[in-house]
């Protein structure tokens, strides 16, 4: 019963934080931005199945490596797969940072909007301090190593 508990609980943790992921991809747009670059608008399910394949893929190779063995077992087939991982990847975080940033700028707009005139500066540094220290405690502490704090 216990093992089924935690299993409930991996796969509601995992489905919570697959919809955050997937949140900031809609909030900022990066789908419609490929599709309407690329004017392949009429394809825009298929980049939303990609974008999920590849999550799921790179989920599973990270938590059972053992299953994916066969991609790297030969030095050359590891390298090969390497770049093409890293190309791919370095792209879609390139395209991530740009939509980023450009939705950034819409910061200002939104705050002379709401009133929230004094202050912003200082709620974006809090938001990179709160970040800075989450990111500094989850590395200085063995929390990578064991999942316990």
């Amino acid at each position: 019963m216990r093992a089924l508990f935690l299993c409930l609980i991996g796969i509601s943790y995992g489905a919570l934080s697959a919809a955050g992921v997937f949140t900031v991809f809609v909030a900022v747009g990066l789908i419609p931005r490929f599709a309407g670059r690329t004017h392949t608008a009429g394809h825009v399910i298929l980049y939303e199945n990609m974008v999920v394949l590849g999550t799921v893929v790179g989920c599973l190779t990270s938590l059972y490596p053992e299953w994916f063995g066969f991609l790297g077992r030969s030095a050359t087939g590891g390298i090969i797969l390497q770049i093409v991982y890293g190309i791919f990847a370095g792209i879609f975080v390139g395209c991530l940072a740009l939509a980023i940033a450009e939705m950034l700028d819409s910061i200002p707009i939104f705050s002379r909007r709401i009133g929230f005139r004094h202050g912003l500066g200082l709620a974006v540094l809090s938001m990179a301090l709160g970040k800075l220290a989450g990111a500094l405690l989850y590395f200085c502490s063995a929390l990578r190593f064991t999942g316990e704090g």
